[in-house]
Parts: C-alpha cells; structure tokens; sequence
C-alpha cells in the first residue's frame, strides 16, 4: 500500500513538472552545442589596437564629477572614455583634451567594421535610446545597431565609441533558450522567482520519491509469495 501511494503522488508530480522538465532539458543541451565564446561572437572582433606613444593631455570635464577616465584607441587613434558620476559617458581628444561630439551613424559604421575581424558588408545602421534598447543589447546604453550582411549585429555605445556587444543568430537563438531555461521570457535576467523555484522544487520531490520507490518497490517484491 505504501509503494501504491508513493506511485500515485509520482505520477501526479510527473504530470505537474513533466513540461518544465523537457523544457530544461532541450535549451540546456543547446546552449551547450556551442563553445560560450562562440556563442558571444568574440571570434568575430578584430584585436584591440595597441595604444600609441603619447602623451594624454586630461579631458575637460565642464565642471561634472568624473567616476573613471580611461585610455582607449580605435582606428581612428587614441581617445578618453569619460564614464560621470551620473552614468553617462562622454569622449575627449586624448592630444587636446577636448570633448569630441556624440558617435554619427557612419562614424559607427566604421567603427563596427574596424572592430569584426573579418570583412563583411554593412547593411542597415540604427540608433537607439537607452530606454528603448533591443532586447539583444539590453545594457541601459544609447548605442547604434550595425547590421552586417550575415546578420551580425555590432552595438556601439553612441556617446563613447565603444563595442558594447556582438550578437550573432545563434546567440539569440541561445538567449530565448536561456529564457526558457529560467522561466523568463520578458527580461531573461530573473533567476529567482517563485515559478522557476515552485517547479524546481516539485521536481526534486518527484526525483526523490522516484528514488524511494526502488527500494520500496524491492521490498514488496521479497514479501510477494512466491
């Protein structure tokens, strides 16, 4: 009687997290298909140029609060990153020191196709607003989506130059199995919340109850008559 029990609270837990089961299961195995690396397309960025010798003269700062400067260099040479206190983010001549105008869509085409490491088409170019960001960029950056020919997508910071992602098909592809996997198809960024805990939970109890099953199962065996 109590085998017949723990079978029938099995069975009913078998149907309740059957579904989420598959479900972990199929976008686990492919996230898993590909290297993380590939998936995050770093075999599609150029190497970062080494800086040249010179000497920076610092950035105006028009009186804000400054939370970091840092030294970079693109094709275009080397210039300042001034990251405010305020989260936003502006560029300076690294030879003058003088704020240098927010990125134009060509100048971020041509940043994008300097950064891929191979050569490829541009076909669209466009700006988006920090709060009206993609769902494939999604780091609370203005930022300009330049779409190459083989649809992969360079998201440049609009205000510092800066490559902020590189999304490949697969990669979306690997985001919505990543929602799937934790339950969050709106955001893909909450790993702990009551629907994913709930079903994780049953799970366990029915795995574990499985498991108490072989043994209860053996004993009623050796107590049947033979």
């Amino acid at each position: 009687m109590k085998h017949h029990k723990l079978m029938r609270w099995h069975v009913w837990l078998g149907w309740l997290i059957g579904v989420p089961i598959i479900i972990w299961t199929a976008s686990g195995l492919l996230m898993v298909v590909q290297p993380i690396d590939t998936v995050r397309g770093n075999h599609l960025r150029s190497e970062t140029p080494a800086l040249d010798a010179i000497r920076p003269v610092a950035p105006l700062l028009e009186g804000r609060q400054a939370k970091s400067l840092t030294l970079q260099q693109n094709e275009a040479g080397p210039f300042w990153v001034i990251a405010y206190a305020d989260g936003r983010k502006r560029r300076a001549d690294a030879l003058t020191g003088a704020l240098l105008p927010p990125v134009s869509a060509s100048e971020a085409s041509m940043l994008a196709s300097a950064a891929r490491s191979d050569v490829a088409a541009v076909q669209t170019v466009a700006r988006f607003a920090a709060e009206d960001a993609p769902m494939d960029q999604r780091s609370g950056r203005p930022s300009w989506r330049v779409t190459f020919d083989d649809d992969v997508r360079f998201y440049i910071d609009a205000d510092s130059g800066e490559v902020i992602a590189v999304r490949t098909k697969f990669w979306r592809v690997f985001d919505l199995m990543w929602g799937l996997h934790i339950m969050d198809l709106q955001t893909r960024e909450d790993t702990s919340h009551p629907i994913l805990i709930g079903s994780a939970a049953i799970a366990l109890l029915g795995s574990i109850l499985g498991f108490v099953m072989l043994f209860t199962r053996r004993r009623r065996r050796r107590r049947r008559p033979s």
